[in-house]
């Protein structure tokens, strides 16, 4: 049922249950300036629950705003080292991809001709070889042996792999030229905005590789925070109405000139998965607080006709009076309240009804 509904519902029954009661409790009241009185059952019918505040020791939270990140550690842009046309991909946009897996075949002209420097510079270091120092003089073998590794260590530049390089000295000639880029490590395919047969430079981004089990999180921190958060660190983070655990990996020390702000990474573990780079998230940083302090539930907290904010303390039993407080730090099980003395009752469920009540009766705090 939609909330504002049953919000309505339950203030209508409020409403008639306690029409007669607080009309003649009202009376004697007013004349005394004291609170809105409650009967059990008006409080049982509006949910109303009240405890016992005591000084505590909680975890105080700070809220960052966050996206996840690819760990750039175990990621690996996949791009070309030589100027090519792609001919090829072997893997999709999402796809799981092993060590060594094919990604996309390429062609270059460079590469066609740094193969047939590498045959003939192989053939001549072969047959100077056969020959032996003692027919050919030794310069003329340390310049073949010298032009055939420099043959290899061009291809080895390009990124073709060893067997790539072995097969390039038999390959057919109309073959020359294509070669294939695997993976360096293994991951999911998180960008592979190409076409076949578009032409790429040297550098080029063509695929990005992504280990997600591990992801960052990259929570922004506003630039005049002077709060340490020191690497371990812990800190939740929220998703689509789900938590996570994280922790702090790193701190950084300089304000980003566009964004204005500094940022802080996390990881978080995704064995299952469903985390992915690009998602934004609210990053809450836990800190172990050492002092006790007085702390209600957000739901307790309302705003008076002046804005301040309340929350309503039990005198009496069901009576009910608006208390101005302060408010501290934000922390995971509440808010802290300054103000309050130990041992007071409030009421920490449905202040929203009280609140009504009261507003319904004329109460003003400040005159009380």
């Amino acid at each position: 049922m939609n909330k504002t509904i049953l919000s309505l519902i339950i203030t209508t029954m409020f409403a008639l249950t306690s029409s007669s009661t607080f009309s003649s409790e009202e009376d004697s009241h007013n004349d005394k300036g004291s609170a809105t009185l409650f009967t059990s059952e008006q409080m049982a019918i509006s949910n109303i629950e009240v405890a016992i505040l005591k000084p505590k020791t909680v975890n105080f939270t700070l809220y960052a705003p966050g996206e996840l990140k690819a760990n750039g550690y175990t990621s690996y842009s996949v791009s070309p080292r030589v100027d090519s046309i792609i001919v090829k991909r072997h893997a999709i946009l999402g796809q799981h991809v092993k060590k060594g897996a094919a990604l996309v075949t390429l062609f270059s002209i460079d590469v066609a001709s740094a193969q047939a420097t590498y045959r003939l510079s192989l053939a001549e270091w072969a047959r100077v070889k056969k020959l032996g120092k003692a027919t050919v003089t030794e310069k003329r073998y340390l310049e073949a042996k010298a032009e055939h590794e420099v043959a290899y260590s061009t291809l080895k530049a390009y990124g073709l792999s060893e067997e790539a390089i072995k097969k390039s000295s038999s390959s057919k000639t109309e073959n020359l030229g294509q070669y294939t880029l695997y993976a360096q490590t293994q991951g999911a395919v998180l960008a592979d905005a190409f076409l076949q047969g578009k032409r790429v430079l040297a550098g080029d981004e063509i695929m990005l590789l992504a280990d997600e089990h591990q992801l960052w999180v990259e929570a922004q921190l506003p630039p005049n925070s002077l709060i340490n958060i020191p690497e371990g660190t812990k800190a939740k983070i929220l998703i689509d109405d789900q938590e996570f655990n994280a922790v702090v990996i790193q701190e950084g020390h300089t304000i980003d000139q566009e964004s204005r702000t500094r940022t802080i990474r996390l990881s978080v573990e995704n064995e299952q998965h469903r985390l992915h780079p690009g998602m934004f998230t609210d990053v809450n940083f836990i800190f172990n607080e050492d002092k006790t302090v007085m702390t209600v539930p957000e739901s307790a907290l309302m705003r008076s006709a002046d804005g301040d904010w309340v929350v309503y303390v039990e005198d009496h039993p069901g009576e009910f009076e608006p208390v101005e407080v302060e408010l501290g730090r934000r922390f995971i099980q509440g808010r802290e309240i300054i103000g309050i003395k130990s041992g007071t009752k409030v009421v920490v469920k449905g202040a929203f009804f009280v609140a009504s009540q009261i507003a319904k009766s004329g109460f003003d705090p400040h005159n009380h």
